[in-house]
């Protein structure tokens, strides 16, 4: 993250250290598990936090999804979503290089 508190491009994404996250057939929709309980996702949030690997960036996971997604601008809907996610815990950010 950097000193601004946004995420940059380079940055890269993944699942918060204790946090797990699986597709429950129980409730049709991905679930994000972590030591206190579970928290069941959208299929949107199950989407974009299905590409925060540890591998990829923010750049890289926002092009990822215009492409499946092509009529949709999404960019800045994929940083907010993904900032309040590690403002939670849920996602961890690493510094590219």
């Amino acid at each position: 993250m950097s000193e601004s508190g946004s995420l940059q491009p380079d940055d890269i994404i993944a699942i918060g250290r204790y946090m797990r996250l699986q597709w429950e057939e129980a409730q049709d929709a991905f679930v994000l598990l972590y030591p206190e309980g579970m928290v069941e996702l959208s299929e949107t949030a199950g989407t974009i936090l299905s590409h925060c690997n540890g591998t990829a960036s923010l750049a890289q996971i926002i092009n990822t999804l215009q492409q499946a997604f092509p009529e949709a601008d999404l960019a800045d809907d994929v940083r907010e979503f993904l900032e309040d996610m590690y403002a939670k815990g849920w996602v961890r950010v690493e510094r590219a290089g």
